[in-house]
């Protein structure tokens, strides 16, 4: 699977970008009221373990890139690996990114009023392996 950004359908309001695609290569979506069904839990799993492949995928490609001695077909498995991670976690991006809520005077994010969270931290989310 690899995610073309450029080729994926505009974001329609109601409608979730999901984590795989259909047998032709075709975005899959969902129809999501907000209330968790089967699929709606399935998508956050993928998209969780999707994000931490990444994560693991990252730390492999900056291991090769460090060793001085590694060759072309390190490097390349390195690199194929990096840009699905990355196709992987710019879907779950976007996915995530069309489902935020939008301020009602046009602003970009909506506002709750709690500036205070915004100077602290955020935990990460654990990879699906952590909780067990």
């Amino acid at each position: 699977m690899s995610y073309d950004r450029d080729a994926a359908p505009a974001p329609v309001p109601g409608l979730r970008l999901l984590p795989w695609e259909s047998e032709g290569g075709k975005p899959c979506f969902l129809s999501a009221d907000g209330a968790g069904g089967v699929l709606s839990r399935l998508a956050d799993e993928i998209e969780a373990e999707q994000l931490c492949d990444g994560a693991e995928v990252l730390k492999g490609a900056v291991a090769v890139l460090d060793d001085g001695k590694a060759g072309e077909h390190a490097l390349r498995l390195a690199l194929r690996a990096t840009t699905q991670a990355f196709g992987d976690v710019l879907r779950v991006a976007d996915s995530r990114g069309a489902r935020l809520p939008v301020a009602a005077d046009g602003d970009h994010e909506a506002d709750n009023g709690d500036h205070e969270a915004d100077d602290k931290e955020q935990p990460a989310v654990p990879c699906p392996a952590e909780l067990t």
